[in-house]
C-alpha cells in the first residue's frame, strides 16, 4: 500500500505488556522459560533442536512426534496423541507450545516425571485429555452441507459410516467426553450461592474432593494416576496455513516507537497468535479514523515468530469487508484452511480438449466396450451437475441380474504428470459450501465432458456383476466403457418409484427420457436395484446407523441469503445408491491390491481407541443401556433395536449415536506398500478388509490414482509412474486435504445457519440432551439438527448443582421464581432430558446462543 521501507523487520520489534495471547507462563510454562543469557534480550521461547537431533533422541524415549491439537477454548492447552493409543500427551501453555500451530506436526520433548499432571483416578478430570476438538465424525455432523450442491456429501459412503476425528465444532470441546464419562462427584456453583441461601436454597455447595490422591509429588504416583507432559522443540512440518482472519487495532502505547510503525492482528481463531502487521500495509486512514475498522475483517499471514517475542510478525493479505456477511466470511474460511480457489492456469487449461464440441473419435471407440443401448441412468440430488456415476440393472433370462456401476472416466481427461494433474493432485478434492462449489477440475469436465449428463454419449469406467435376486457375486468384469445415461433422476424420482412401485409415472413427472427407453423399464430397474440392495445391506450388517442427518438451506435467489433451513433426510433412494457405490469400491480395492500389492492405494479405518471405547461401554453399563460394542455391526444394531418407536427414538439414536463416534478413529488413505501389517488394511465400520475410493473421481483426487491402478491392472494402460513412497506422499496429502474441506463445510454451515438465527431467529425449538457437564450441557436442536453448549450462568438460576447417579451425570437448575410468592422451581437435567430452547444471536457477527425455556410450573 505505501513504500516497503517502513514494513516491520521482526528483529527490531519489542514485546508490549499484556493482551489476550501474551505467553504469559502458565505452571507449566514457568518451567520451561530459558534462563537469559548476558547481552542479549531474555528469550520467551526456546530455540528449536535442530532436525538432525530429534531421531536420535526419539530411540531414547524422550522425543515424540504428532499432531498438534490445541482446545478451541482454552488455548493454552494443546495435546498430541501417544504413539502407544494410551492417554494424549498434555503440552501445558503458550510457552511449551513453542510458536506451532493447531495441525502442525510436531516432535516434543517429554518433561520429567515431576512435571507431570496428576489426575483423578478414573480420568474424569476433563482438562486432562483431548481426544478431538470435536470428535462427532462427518457423518453426524449436525450442521452440515446443503443437499443441492453437496451431492457428494449428502450420499458418500463415507459420510455415512467413517467417523471422523477433526478440527471440529468448538461447540463441543475436547473435555466433553471425559465429563460426561467422570466418575468423581462435584457439585458446583455460581456467584448466586449467597442469594441461593438467603431463600432457602441448600442445593447449592461446593463438596471436598475426596476421590484424587492426596499426593503432590507425581513421583510418588502410580502412571495411572498421571498424563505426560511436554514441550514442543521442532516443528517438523507445517500443516497450518499461517493464514488467519481477523481485525487490526491500534497498539494500545501511543507513545511507543512502535505506535508509528505497526498495527496488531487480531485473529478470530484464538488459537493463533497475535500479530504485529506493518501501518505500511494497512488501509491509509486507518491511523487517523480506527473506528471505521473496527468490524472489517482481514486476512493475515503469520510470516515469523521471534524467540523473544510473545507476539508474531504477519503481513496483512487483504481486506475481506464486513464481519458477518457471506462472501466476505466464506473467503476468510477458504484462504484460513488453504483452499485454492483462484482460476485455473491457462497451462491446465491447455490440457483440455481444444476443439469443442468434443465428440469420442473413432479410434477410443474401438478400444471400448459399447453400452450406449443399455438402459443406464444417473440418481441424484436435483441442482447437482457433476454427476460421476451411474447405475444399470438388467434381468437375465435364468432370472438373475446383470448389474452395473458406470463411473465417469477421468483419467482419460487428466494424464499423469501434465500440468492440470498437477493442479488436481495439489487441491485433492472438491470443496461443498452452502452457496457453491470450489471444484477440483475445470467447469469443462466438471459439469460437461465427465460428467455423465442425460442423452450424451460419455467414457466410463465400469464395473459389473451377475448376482442373484438376493445379492449373491456370481461373476464381476471391470472395462473401460462408453455409455449413454437415458435420464438423470433426482433422489425424489427414485424414491417415489420406491414408494409406490406399481404408480404408472406420466413424463410430466419425470424429467426427459431418452425415447430409446421406456419410464416403465427404467422404474423396474429402479425396483430391482432396491430390492438387491437391501439384501446387500442386510449381509453387511450395518445400516448408515452413525450419521446426523444434515442441514439444508434454502437461499433467496436474489440476495443469496438463507431463507429457510431443513433437516436432509436421508431415505431408500440414497441407500440403494450407497450400498452399489460401496460394493464397487471394495472390488476395485481387491483388483488393484491383486495386481499391485506395493502401489494400491487404499482407504483404512482403524477400529475405536480402547481407552474411550471402554469408558463409553462402563458408562452405559451404569445407565443401563444394554449395547454390544463387539462389532460395528453389532453396535448398529443395539443401536436399532435399545429406542423403541416413539417420536423420540431417532433423537435418543442421534444422541448416543453422537456419544459412539467419539471413540471412533479417522478413515485414512494409504499406500499397500508402506503397511507391512494387513491386518492394518481393515475397514473397522464397513467390515471389510479391503477398502478404496473409485466411485468419485470428478471430486477427489484419490480415485483418479485408483482409476489408473485399475486401467493398468487390466492391462489397459501402462504401469502407474509413481512410486510407493510418492503414493504414500499424495495418500498424507488427500487425508489432509480432505479434513480441510469436511471443516470449510462445516464452517459454511455454521455461517449460513449463524445468518440464519440473526435474519430469522429468535427460533425456538424442543432439543434433547446430550451430555452433562458440571456447569453447562449440550443439545441437539432437533427443528435443526444443530448442536449446541447451554451455560448455567446465563440462565436466571438461583442456583444449581451437579452430581453422579453411578456415572450418570445429572445436573439439577434451580429456577428463579418468576413471582416472589412462588417456589423455585427445580429442573433435572440429564443425557435424553428433552428441553425446550430458543436461539438467538449474540450481536456479534456469527455468534448466535441457545438458551433454555423456562420450565412450565404446572
Amino acid at each position: 500500500m505505501n513504500n516497503s521501507d517502513s514494513r516491520i523487520n521482526p528483529r527490531q520489534l519489542g514485546t508490549p505488556r499484556g493482551g489476550p495471547y501474551a505467553a504469559v507462563p502458565t505452571s507449566g510454562d514457568r518451567k520451561n522459560l530459558n534462563k537469559p543469557t548476558r547481552g542479549r534480550k531474555k528469550s520467551i521461547f526456546e530455540a528449536y533442536i535442530s532436525s538432525q537431533k530429534s531421531p536420535q533422541k526419539k530411540k531414547r524415549r524422550v522425543m515424540v512426534q504428532g499432531p498438534l491439537r490445541i482446545n478451541p477454548k482454552k488455548y493454552h492447552e494443546a495435546f498430541i496423541p501417544s504413539p502407544d493409543g494410551t492417554r494424549d500427551i498434555f503440552i501445558d501453555g503458550v510457552v511449551a507450545r513453542n510458536r506451532a500451530l493447531n495441525g502442525d506436526i510436531v516432535v516434543v520433548k517429554l518433561l520429567p516425571k515431576e512435571q507431570w499432571k496428576v489426575i483423578k483416578p478414573d480420568g474424569s478430570d476433563k482438562e486432562t485429555e483431548a481426544t478431538h476438538e470435536s470428535d462427532v465424525p462427518e457423518d453426524m455432523l449436525g450442521t452440515c452441507v446443503p443437499q443441492e450442491l453437496a451431492k457428494g456429501d449428502a450420499r458418500s459412503p463415507d459420510v455415512i459410516i467413517e467417523a471422523q476425528f477433526d478440527d471440529n465444532d468448538a461447540e463441543h470441546g475436547q473435555d466433553h467426553l471425559q465429563d460426561m464419562l467422570a466418575g468423581d462427584i462435584k457439585k458446583l456453583s455460581l456467584d448466586t450461592v449467597e442469594k441461593a441461601k438467603a431463600v432457602g436454597v441448600g442445593a447449592v455447595h461446593r463438596t471436598k474432593q475426596d476421590d484424587g490422591p492426596k499426593v503432590n509429588d507425581p513421583r510418588l504416583l502410580p502412571d495411572k494416576f498421571l498424563q505426560r507432559t511436554a514441550k514442543v522443540v521442532y516443528i517438523l512440518e507445517k500443516k497450518h496455513s499461517r493464514a488467519a482472519t481477523g481485525f487490526i487495532k491500534l497498539l494500545a502505547d501511543k507513545n511507543s516507537e512502535l505506535f508509528r510503525r505497526c498495527a496488531m492482528f487480531s485473529p478470530v481463531d484464538h488459537r493463533v497468535p497475535r500479530a504485529y502487521v506493518s501501518l505500511a500495509d494497512c488501509p491509509p486512514d486507518f491511523v487517523t479514523r480506527p473506528e471505521d475498522y473496527s468490524n472489517m475483517l482481514f486476512i493475515c499471514r503469520i510470516v515469523d515468530w521471534k524467540e523473544d517475542s510473545n507476539f508474531a510478525t504477519g503481513q496483512l493479505a487483504k481486506s475481506l469487508g464486513q464481519a458477518g456477511e457471506i462472501e466476505p466470511e466464506t473467503e476468510g474460511i477458504l484462504t484460513e484452511y488453504g483452499v485454492d480457489f483462484s482460476d485455473f492456469s491457462p497451462e491446465a487449461l491447455e490440457c483440455l480438449p481444444q476443439s469443442l464440441p468434443w465428440v469420442i473419435s473413432p479410434a477410443e471407440m474401438a478400444k471400448r466396450r459399447d453400452l450406449r443401448k443399455e438402459c443406464i441412468f444417473t440418481i441424484d440430488p436435483s441442482t447437482a451437475k457433476d454427476l460421476d456415476d451411474a447405475l444399470s440393472c438388467k434381468q437375465l433370462p435364468d432370472g438373475n441380474f446383470e448389474v452395473g456401476v458406470h463411473i465417469a472416466d477421468v483419467s482419460y481427461f487428466v494424464l499423469e504428470e501434465t500440468a492440470l494433474d498437477k493442479v488436481a493432485s495439489e487441491r485433492a478434492t472438491s470443496v461443498y459450501l452452502v452457496q457453491k462449489v470450489i471444484p477440483m477440475l475445470p467447469k469443462l469436465l466438471c459439469e460437461e465432458l465427465c460428467s455423465l449428463n442425460p442423452m450424451r454419449d460419455r467414457l466410463t469406467f465400469s464395473v459389473m456383476w451377475k448376482v442373484t435376486p438376493e445379492g449373491k457375486i456370481l461373476d464381476e468384469w471391470f472395462g473401460r466403457t462408453v455409455i449413454c445415461s437415458c435420464v438423470k433422476l433426482s433422489y425424489d424420482h427414485a424414491q417415489s418409484m420406491i414408494e409406490s412401485p406399481g404408480k404408472v409415472f406420466s413424463p410430466e413427472e419425470l424429467p426427459p427420457v431418452s425415447p430409446q427407453h421406456s419410464i416403465a423399464e427404467i422404474q423396474q430397474a429402479v425396483l430391482n436395484l432396491h430390492r438387491i440392495a437391501q439384501h446387500l445391506r442386510k449381509q453387511r450388517f450395518i445400516d448408515g446407523a452413525l450419521r446426523l442427518d444434515q442441514l439444508s438451506f434454502t437461499l433467496d435467489q436474489e440476495s443469496g441469503m438463507p431463507q429457510g433451513c431443513y433437516i436432509y433426510q436421508y431415505r431408500d433412494s440414497n441407500k440403494l445408491v450407497e450400498e452399489f457405490m460401496l460394493l464397487a469400491n471394495m472390488a476395485v480395492a481387491h483388483q488393484i491390491y491383486r495386481s499391485f500389492p506395493e502401489q494400491a492405494l487404499l482407504r483404512r479405518h482403524p477400529p475405536p481407541q480402547t481407552k474411550l471405547l471402554k469408558d463409553l461401554m462402563e458408562f452405559c453399563n451404569q445407565v443401563g443401556l444394554d449395547i454390544d460394542f463387539s462389532s460395528a455391526g453389532t453396535l448398529h444394531k443395539s443401536l436399532n433395536e435399545t429406542f423403541g418407536a416413539d417420536k423420540y427414538s431417532e433423537a435418543r439414536k442421534e444422541v448416543l449415536t453422537n456419544m459412539f463416534a467419539r471413540p471412533m478413529q479417522m478413515a485414512l488413505y494409504f499406500c499397500t506398500g508402506v503397511l507391512e501389517d494387513e491386518t492394518l488394511f481393515r475397514h473397522y465400520a464397513l467390515n471389510v478388509p479391503f477398502y478404496t475410493h473409485f466411485t468419485s473421481p470428478i471430486r477427489r483426487y484419490a480415485d483418479v490414482i485408483v482409476h489408473r491402478l485399475l486401467s493398468a491392472s487390466l492391462g489397459a494402460s501402462s504401469p502407474i509412474k509413481m512410486e510407493k513412497e510418492a503414493i504414500q506422499r499424495q495418500a498424507d496429502h488427500c487425508n489432509d486435504r480432505k479434513m480441510a474441506s469436511k471443516r470449510v463445510q462445516e464452517l459454511s454451515a455454521d455461517l449460513f445457519f449463524a445468518i440464519f438465527v440473526r435474519e430469522c431467529g429468535p427460533l425456538e425449538s424442543e432439543a434433547m440432551v446430550m451430555g452433562v457437564l458440571n456447569e453447562a450441557f449440550d443439545v441437539l436442536v432437533l427443528k435443526f439438527g444443530v448442536q449446541k453448549r447451554i451455560y448455567c450462568n446465563a440462565l436466571p438460576l438461583l442456583g444449581f448443582h451437579f452430581q453422579k447417579v453411578g456415572r450418570k451425570p445429572e445436573l439439577t437448575l434451580m429456577w428463579e421464581p418468576e413471582k416472589p410468592e412462588q417456589e423455585s422451581l427445580p429442573q433435572v437435567i440429564t443425557i435424553f432430558t428433552l428441553v425446550e430452547v430458543v436461539l438467538t444471536s449474540d450481536g456479534v457477527p456469527l455468534k448466535y446462543s441457545a438458551l433454555l425455556k423456562r420450565p412450565s410450573s404446572e
